[in-house]
C-alpha cells in the first residue's frame, strides 16, 4: 500500500494540480490524503477545496483550515518579527473574505487526526497517523532539529509505538526520522514550500507485507516496514504568482514563492 502524502496547498492551485497530475501519471499510489492548511496566502482557496474533493481525497484540517472556519481573530501562527505579522493578518483577513460558505463548511468537517491501517484493520500492522502540526496543537512547530526525546513524547500523546509513522506538516520544509521504531515524516508544502526550492513537494509512504523478493510472508510486519519519498514537481509560479499580485493580497507572497521561501521582508 502506498499512500501519496500531501500538505500546506495554501491557496495554490496551479501547484496542487501539478502534483496531482504527477501522482496520476505515476500509476503506484493507492490513496492520497492531505494533511491540512488548504488556504491562505494565495488566491484560489475555494477552488484548491473543490478540487481535492473532485478528486475525493480526505485528510485533516490545519490551523488555517480551522480558523478560517471558525471565523477566529488570526490564524493561529508564528511570526518572526513584526513584518510578518503583518503580512500574515492581510493573508488571513483576505482568506475569510474570500471563502464561500460551502468551503467553510468542508474546512469545519476535517478532523483533528486520521488514522490509517495501510495493511488492514485486521492486522497488527503499522499504523499511519495523520496529523497537521503536533498532537497537541496545530500551531506548534515541529522542526527537524527537535530532539529525539520531544518525538518520543509527541508519540506518547499519540499512542504510537514501534513500527508506526506519524506524518505533519505545516513547517513546509521536509525531512524524515526514526525514533525508537517510529517514524517521523514531515511532508512539506505542495503549495509554499520554504527550503529555498520553489517547487511542489509531496511524501508517498508505502508499506508492503512481502519479504525483499516480493514473495507473501506469514510472518508479522517488521518494526521498521514502510518507505518514505521525498518529491519535487515543477509548475508553473508564474501563473500563481501574477493571480497575487493581481488580487488584494500582498506582492510579497508572490516574491516568497518565486524564491522559494526566502523572506518577505
Amino acid at each position: 500500500m502506498r499512500y501519496a502524502l500531501i500538505s500546506d496547498i495554501h491557496g495554490n492551485l496551479p501547484a496542487l494540480d501539478a502534483v496531482l497530475d504527477h501522482i496520476d501519471e505515476r500509476d503506484d499510489v493507492d490513496a492520497i490524503v492531505h494533511l491540512g492548511d488548504l488556504v491562505g496566502y494565495a488566491p484560489f482557496p475555494n477552488e484548491v477545496v473543490q478540487r481535492l474533493v473532485e478528486w475525493g481525497i480526505t485528510g485533516v484540517g490545519g490551523n488555517y483550515d480551522s480558523t478560517t472556519a471558525a471565523g477566529y481573530e488570526h490564524c493561529g501562527c508564528t511570526y518572526e518579527d513584526p513584518v510578518q505579522a503583518e503580512l500574515s493578518h492581510q493573508s488571513y483577513a483576505w482568506t475569510r473574505a474570500h471563502v464561500t460558505d460551502e468551503t467553510r463548511r468542508r474546512l469545519a468537517a476535517l478532523p483533528f487526526r486520521l488514522d490509517l491501517r495501510p495493511l488492514g484493520g485486521h492486522t497488527s500492522g503499522p499504523r499511519l497517523i495523520l496529523i497537521h502540526g503536533n498532537p497537541i496543537l496545530n500551531t506548534v512547530y515541529w522542526t527537524e532539529d527537535r530532539s529525539d526525546g520531544f518525538c518520543a513524547k509527541m508519540a506518547e500523546k499519540l499512542g504510537a509505538r514501534a513500527g508506526d509513522w506519524i506524518a505533519f506538516g505545516h513547517t513546509h520544509i521536509p525531512w524524515h526520522r526514526e525514533v525508537d521504531g517510529i517514524h517521523f515524516v514531515n511532508t512539506g508544502s505542495v503549495g509554499r514550500p520554504k527550503d529555498g526550492d520553489p517547487r511542489a513537494g509531496y511524501v508517498t509512504v508505502e508499506f508492503s507485507t512481502g519479504d525483499a523478493n516480493g514473495s507473501a510472508s506469514t510472518a508479522p510486519p517488521l518494526e521498521s516496514s514502510g518507505r518514505v519519498e521525498f518529491v519535487r514537481v515543477e509548475y508553473d509560479v508564474t501563473t500563481t504568482a501574477e493571480a497575487i499580485r493581481a488580487s488584494d493580497l500582498p506582492d510579497a507572497f508572490a516574491t516568497f514563492l518565486e524564491s522559494g521561501g526566502h523572506r518577505l521582508d
